[in-house]
C-alpha cells in the first residue's frame, strides 16, 4: 500500500520525481462520453506551470517548464472513452548540478530529514518525490474530475482571500483567476505586490490563505462517520506539501459562537446562513461548500540559516536556486483540483447506492 493514488471509484494515480525524465499519471473510473481533451486539460496546467512572465506571477520560480501534457490514452475524437486516461508531463529545465551541494544537508522546512529516516535514501534534487513539481500531475488529473462536475451542472472557484498576512476583501470572486495572485478584489493586488518586493529584499518568503467554494453541489454526497466529506476534503487538501490547516464554513470561528449564531436554519428557500461551510454529518447538504486552505511560506529563501548535515554538523548555509517566493497564486489550481477529484469520486460513490 503506498499513497501514490487518490480515490476509490474515480482514482487518481500520479509518478515522477522533480528532476527525472517526467511526471504523469493514471485517471482510473472516469465515465464515458465526457467531453475533454487535451487542450482543456493544458488551460488547467499553464495556471500552475513555472516559469511564466507577466502580470500576477511576481511570486513564481525562475525554473521555466512548458508543462505540455501529452495524453496517452482514455480520450477519442473529445470525449472520454471510459478506460484508463493516462498522461505525461516532461521534466525539461532541471539544473539537477545547481542540487549537489546539499545532497548532505537537510534543509530547514523541507522533508529532507523526514524521507531519509522513512526510506534511508532520499533524491536531495529539489526533494524528488516530494517536490511541489508532482503537483502538475494533480492538476491534470483534477481537470479530468471537473470535466465531470461541469457535464452535471457543478462548478468550483478558488481564489486567494489572504496572503502574507493581510486579508482581500471578497468584491469580485467571480473574476479572481484573470488577477494577479488570484486576488478577489482589484486594489488588494497593489498591496500584495508590495509585501512581495519587500520579502525579495530580505531574502524571504511567504504563505496565503486559498478559499475553495463549490456551487450547484447537491445534497447527499459523503460517507458517514469515518469517511465523511469534509473528512476526504481534508485528507486531499492535506497531501499538498505546503498545506498546514483546513478549515470549513466558519471554521475555527465556530468555536466562538453561540449555538444559535452558529445554527443553519434550513427554509423553504434554502439557508439563512452557511457557518457549516455546505456540509453536516460529513455528507452536503445542498449549501455552497465552502474550504478555507492555509499555505506555509516556500522553506527555500535567499537569506543564510542553519542547517543540520549528516554528520550532525551544524552549518550556515544559504539554500538561494530557482524557488517560488511563495506558493501563490501557483498552489490555488492544485488545491482546485483536490477539490474535484475528491468530489468526482464521491459523486461517482452515490450513483452505487442511489
Amino acid at each position: 500500500m503506498t499513497g501514490d493514488s487518490f480515490g476509490r471509484i474515480f482514482r487518481l494515480t500520479t509518478f515522477g520525481e522533480s528532476h527525472g525524465p517526467g511526471i504523469g499519471g493514471v485517471v482510473e473510473g472516469c465515465p464515458p462520453g465526457i467531453e475533454l481533451n487535451e487542450s482543456k486539460i493544458q488551460s488547467e496546467l499553464d495556471k500552475r506551470r513555472p516559469g511564466r512572465t507577466g502580470p500576477g506571477v511576481s511570486t513564481a520560480t525562475l525554473r521555466k517548464e512548458a508543462d505540455q501534457i501529452k495524453i496517452l490514452s482514455g480520450i477519442f475524437e473529445g470525449k472520454t472513452t471510459g478506460c484508463p486516461i493516462a498522461f505525461f508531463i516532461e521534466n525539461t529545465s532541471q539544473l539537477s548540478g545547481d542540487y549537489d551541494r546539499l545532497r548532505s544537508v537537510f534543509r530547514p522546512g523541507h522533508a529532507d530529514y523526514a524521507w531519509e529516516q522513512k526510506y534511508g535514501w532520499r533524491d536531495h534534487r529539489g526533494g524528488g518525490r516530494s517536490s511541489a513539481r508532482e503537483t502538475a500531475a494533480r492538476v491534470a488529473g483534477g481537470a479530468v474530475a471537473q470535466a465531470l462536475l461541469t457535464s452535471v451542472g457543478i462548478s468550483i472557484n478558488a481564489f486567494c482571500c489572504e496572503f502574507a498576512g493581510v486579508q482581500a476583501p471578497l468584491s469580485d470572486t467571480a473574476n479572481a483567476a484573470s488577477r494577479p495572485f488570484c486576488a478577489p478584489d482589484d486594489k488588494i493586488v497593489a498591496v500584495w505586490e508590495q509585501k512581495v518586493e519587500a520579502a525579495r529584499v530580505l531574502g524571504e518568503s511567504l504563505g496565503g490563505i486559498v478559499q475553495v467554494e463549490v456551487y450547484n453541489l447537491p445534497a447527499g454526497l459523503g460517507e458517514p462517520v469515518f469517511d465523511g466529506l469534509d473528512a476526504r476534503l481534508g485528507a486531499a487538501f492535506f497531501s499538498v506539501g505546503a498545506v498546514k490547516g483546513v478549515e470549513f464554513g466558519a471554521g475555527f470561528a465556530a468555536a466562538r459562537l453561540s449555538g444559535s449564531e452558529n445554527n443553519d436554519i434550513l427554509t423553504p428557500d434554502g439557508y439563512l446562513t452557511n457557518h457549516a461551510g455546505g456540509m453536516l454529518g460529513g455528507v452536503s447538504n445542498g449549501a455552497p461548500l465552502v474550504a478555507r486552505v492555509a499555505v506555509k511560506p516556500i522553506p527555500s529563501i535567499g537569506k543564510e540559516q542553519s542547517v543540520m548535515d549528516k554528520a550532525g554538523n551544524m552549518l550556515a548555509l544559504t539554500i538561494g536556486g530557482r524557488h517560488d517566493l511563495s506558493p501563490i497564486p501557483r498552489i490555488v489550481p492544485v488545491l482546485k483540483a483536490m477539490c474535484a477529484l475528491a468530489l468526482a469520486d464521491f459523486l461517482l460513490l452515490q450513483k452505487c447506492i442511489r
